[in-house]
């Protein structure tokens, strides 16, 4: 029953303000579970690969500044931390790199802001397994919806970006729904939610991840968590932050679609439509690793074989990857990189030093990179097509179309849990990382989501660098 409390609440805001109140009771379909499981493994290995790189090291650095209660783990550190400054830190270090998930239809990267803020809320309000994963399932759902119900046609017609507007949102309904908001203070918490709403689209030019980083992740994860906190501690606010004078559409819509808010509320499950990141990097290099380490495995080609390199990619992304500084987003550094070594591993694909290399700097340079609308809109998404030309003159062709992790071409529960073991042994053991990933299969088991934190700090004193 819709919540007629206020009578200038549009239908949107009740319904969506209701069932956000209902979550943490209400179980996931066990598809549902299992996907939502899958995300969390996948981005607390994301939280602590990132928090030795640059951006989660000076988050960590900035929050230990700060102090305050002792209410939720910086994910890799030793510290202990308030809510909103634990997820500000594991936000940032869930996407130092291009590890964690990704949402293609809602344009963001939910899971390094939206399970930073569940997991410092769950962790101040001693919340069980069950009901966290319940909170992260719901993040997806209206991180996603609040992106489309925006109207933006393309990327680069966004004039605020997405990757901070979903994430805000969604960490703020995760916590919302852990701190068991009945509808009228989860209403207020989306107008907390409004107001710090953020973002704009030129994170593509940050030469380090570092702002990139905090646009993405630790931004949305300490707004949502802040704004949630506030209105437990008593703070009022406006009833409906979608309709009404100045509303949030009219300052951040093109086209306003409010029931896009709502629509397929508990049948349509978002994070069903999330993909997990097979290769660290850039999500448009994924379907070009794809294609050409299967030319490699399927025509045994080696560094001298391949004469020509030709990338055919979506031309609406490929500004994001062409010839960067960065080598996680470079794609014809990574290309080059799999040709030599026939892979693209975790170090290798952070390694400035290694884009010097005069092997890989030689294939990089007979990789030439064609543009095309036609890959630009066709289904699935973000394909690519890798052409290389052999000594004896022919040309072997591989066209990605599904890419893998994607849910037309999902990765499956080990290759996903091998992946967060490659990624968290380095920083906590092989031992940890195995019970790690052990626990988060059987969350639902959990009595208290602080039972993680001997598993997730790192007892390694870490310096910025």
């Amino acid at each position: 029953m819709v919540d007629q409390s206020h009578s200038d609440v549009s239908k949107e805001c009740a319904a969506l303000s209701e069932y956000i109140a209902a979550a943490a009771g209400r179980a996931l379909p066990p598809a549902v579970a299992a996907k939502t499981r899958h995300h969390v493994i996948d981005t607390l290995a994301a939280i602590l690969s990132g928090s030795h790189l640059r951006p989660g090291k000076l988050a960590a650095a900035y929050v230990a500044r700060l102090g305050g209660a002792k209410e939720a783990t910086v994910i890799g550190a030793t510290l202990v931390v308030p809510a909103e400054l634990a997820a500000l830190a594991n936000g940032m270090a869930g996407h130092a790199d291009e590890t964690d998930d990704s949402h293609l239809g809602g344009r963001f990267h939910p899971g390094c802001g939206i399970i930073p803020a569940a997991l410092a809320v769950a962790e101040q309000q001693d919340r069980g397994g069950a009901e966290f994963l319940r909170a992260v399932a719901l993040g997806y759902d209206v991180g996603a919806r609040l992106n489309m119900s925006l109207g933006y046609a393309t990327p680069s017609a966004a004039t605020h970006s997405t990757h901070s507007l979903g994430a805000a949102f969604g960490a703020a309904a995760a916590a919302a729904a852990l701190l068991r908001f009945d509808p009228a203070r989860v209403r207020h918490v989306l107008s907390y939610a409004a107001q710090q709403a953020s973002g704009v689209p030129i994170w593509h030019r940050d030469s380090e991840h570092v702002e990139k980083a905090f646009d993405f992740g630790g931004m949305g994860a300490r707004n949502g968590v802040a704004g949630a906190l506030m209105v437990a501690a008593g703070m009022s606010g406006v009833d409906d932050a979608f309709s009404g004078t100045g509303n949030f559409f009219a300052a951040f819509a093109h086209k306003p679609q409010p029931a896009a808010l709502t629509h397929e509320l508990g049948q349509r499950f978002e994070i069903m439509a999330a993909s997990i990141k097979k290769w660290c990097v850039g999500s448009p290099i994924q379907a070009v690793l794809d294609a050409t380490t299967a030319l490699i495995a399927g025509h045994r080609i080696k560094a001298d074989d391949a004469r020509r390199i030709v990338i055919t990619m979506p031309h609406d992304r490929m500004h994001i990857v062409d010839n960067r500084s960065i080598p996680d987003i470079c794609v014809q550094y990574l290309t080059a990189l799999a040709i030599v070594d026939g892979t693209v591993g975790f170090a290798a694909a952070h390694d400035e030093d290694r884009m010097k290399d005069p092997a890989v700097q030689a294939v990089r340079s007979r990789i030439t990179l064609v543009p095309s609308e036609e890959l630009t809109a066709a289904v699935p998404a973000r394909q690519a097509i890798v052409e290389i030309e052999l000594p004896d003159g022919r040309k072997v062709r591989h066209h990605a179309k599904a890419v893998r992790g994607t849910p037309d071409n999902p990765m499956t529960t080990k290759e996903i849990e091998d992946k967060a073991l490659d990624l968290a042994a380095p920083i906590i053991g092989q031992a940890r990382a195995g019970r790690l990933v052990a626990a988060v299969r059987d969350l639902e088991t959990l009595g208290s989501m602080r039972e993680l934190r001997p598993l997730l700090q790192d007892e390694i004193r870490r310096h910025v660098m």
